[in-house]
């Protein structure tokens, strides 16, 4: 199994990238926001996911481990396969996806080539709960006015937990006291309800 590749980026074809590792080049096929990001003759450093088969041997390059992490998720879905995963990629950047995953925004999903209505609901169904927190950018929402919630922040996950959406859980703790301990949090935001 190959893990990751480091070499020098010797071409950029249609939809690969070719990385030259001590005179082997290998064709990786990128999303659109890694393929922006390698330069022709830069030395780069790529996270590999190889997908086997009969007929073919193809290898996914990812510049972050984070992209390559949501590329499997996206394969754990039912009827996603490797290419229609690196197109849902290359609709945005990761955290664009994320965000459209955790916000349920299936027209966003549908946009990627091949992937349509039902498949998109499929991706947002099942990952919803896996991209969680860190796909949404709390700040963006204009809930917290100024507040400052880290993402890892418990009160918000056991609410997301109970059917709260991130942003319905960030608004729930709003005016909630902050020196509360997670429980008393919690408590206050469910009794505010």
């Amino acid at each position: 199994m190959i893990a990751t590749l480091s070499g020098i980026v010797s071409e950029k074809l249609a939809e690969v990238v070719v990385l030259d590792v001590h005179g082997v080049g290998y064709g990786l096929l990128v999303p659109t926001e890694d393929f922006g990001r390698l330069a022709t003759g830069e030395p780069a450093k790529l996270y590999i996911y190889e997908h086997i088969r009969e007929q073919s041997h193809d290898l996914f390059g990812f510049l972050t481990r984070d992209t390559q992490a949501l590329f499997e998720q996206l394969l754990d879905v039912n009827g996603v396969g490797p290419k229609m995963a690196l197109n849902v990629l290359s609709i945005g950047t990761s955290q664009a996806v994320k965000q459209a995953i955790a916000g349920g925004d299936v027209k966003f999903i549908q946009q990627a080539n091949g992937v349509g209505k039902k498949v998109a609901e499929r991706v947002v169904v099942e990952l919803k709960d896996k991209v969680g927190l860190a796909g949404i950018d709390l700040a963006s929402t204009g809930l917290l006015q100024g507040e400052a919630i880290l993402l890892g922040d418990e009160a918000i996950e056991a609410l997301v937990s109970l059917g709260y959406s991130p942003q319905d859980a960030a608004k729930a703790l709003e005016n909630v006291d902050a020196e509360l301990s997670t429980e008393g949090r919690i408590k206050q935001a469910l009794s505010r309800r």
